[in-house]
């Protein structure tokens, strides 16, 4: 996976969060596209992902990971509370399977 200079988050518990803004900002360092061109880079990429997943199609970026669609068909849930049984909807899940470059890198910290 190509390093794009990202600063790495040296403090775990600091609650940095990568942002929109910073990817947008580290497309403009490398790239020199002007900010506004950044900004719409990563938005289109972004919009396609969304629109992508929500037509039904998985995303899959190498070396990166794969968004995956799930059908959870319906059952039965209890309130943990008062026990009672409550129908839970069938419904569509996404969920996110790191790469084994990500999952590597993750691991060495």
């Amino acid at each position: 996976m190509a390093d794009l200079g990202i600063a790495r988050i040296n403090d775990a518990d600091s609650g940095a969060t990568l942002t929109r803004a910073d990817l947008a900002d580290v497309v403009h360092r490398r790239l020199g596209l002007s900010r506004a061109e950044s900004a719409s880079l990563v938005e289109r990429v972004l919009h396609h992902m969304c629109h992508a997943l929500s037509d039904g199609t998985n995303v899959k970026i190498s070396g990166f990971g794969t968004f995956i669609l799930r059908d959870k068909g319906q059952r039965v849930g209890r309130n943990p509370k008062t026990g009672i049984e409550v129908p839970i909807a069938p419904r569509r899940v996404m969920t996110f399977r790191a790469s084994q470059i990500m999952r590597d890198r993750i691991a060495k910290g």
